[in-house]
């Protein structure tokens, strides 16, 4: 989440990064990988680089997130939730089931994000070679049938040549920022376009801001994209 945000979409982020963390690891043995697959984070010198003048405000700004929030976690059914977060809603979350196969979390509407925002919208161009290579089909005549749309606006799956792709597959294979993409074919050319950013399932941290700059707190914004939780202690 950028430094820049709101403080109290920050302690929703440093709450669910805990949570995350710990609902994985036991308190005596923590480990925390810096890629997709567990915690992206910065070292010093990193944050040094990415921030420059900045650096200092911004450090100090996330240490005292962090003391704020200190040792407070997400439960839900008496354990530690997996609270998995992203970037940006299309306007709807996703149902943890349909992405991770983890019962977790319920997809909930979130409408604070609008075009209005940054790369709310983004549009990708492919040719048909680029695309059969990408989607590992032997024939550049593509057809593209059948694009189910969930009612999250996420697409469910779609053919290509009769050979039938999730909405998740399809996205991955195109590094695509969303699975809420449509498709259109002008004189050989793919445009594909996404409304979003990221897997979908959680928090939305661009949502999190935007309900921070409405008045929310960072327990009404932990409430509304997680559900029926506790915030405790540990």
């Amino acid at each position: 989440m950028p430094a820049l945000f709101e403080e109290e979409a920050l302690k929703a982020q440093a709450i669910a990064a805990r949570s995350y963390v710990l609902s994985k690891n036991s308190l005596e043995n923590i480990e925390i990988s810096s890629t997709i697959n567990d915690q992206i984070y910065l070292t010093k010198e990193e944050m040094q680089n990415k921030w420059r003048e900045n650096y200092q405000i911004y450090y100090e700004k996330i240490k005292e997130i962090v003391k704020k929030t200190e040792n407070l976690v997400i439960k839900k059914d008496n354990k530690i939730l997996k609270t998995f977060y992203f970037a940006m809603s299309n306007g709807y979350t996703e149902n943890s089931r349909t992405v991770f196969g983890d019962d977790g979390i319920t997809s909930v509407e979130s409408n604070w994000e609008t075009e209005a925002l940054k790369n709310f919208k983004v549009t990708v161009e492919y040719s048909a070679e680029e695309l059969s290579k990408k989607l590992n089909i032997e024939s550049n005549n593509l057809d593209i049938t059948d694009i189910n749309i969930n009612k999250t606006n996420h697409v469910d799956n779609l053919k290509v040549n009769n050979i039938i792709f999730s909405g998740i597959e399809f996205r991955k294979l195109l590094n695509l920022r969303s699975t809420d993409y449509t498709i259109e074919e002008v004189l050989g050319v793919y445009k594909i376009t996404t409304r979003g950013y990221g897997h979908g399932v959680g928090m939305s941290q661009y949502g999190a801001n935007e309900m921070a700059k409405n008045g929310y707190n960072y327990e009404d914004i932990l409430r509304h994209y997680y559900g029926n939780i506790k915030i405790e202690h540990l």
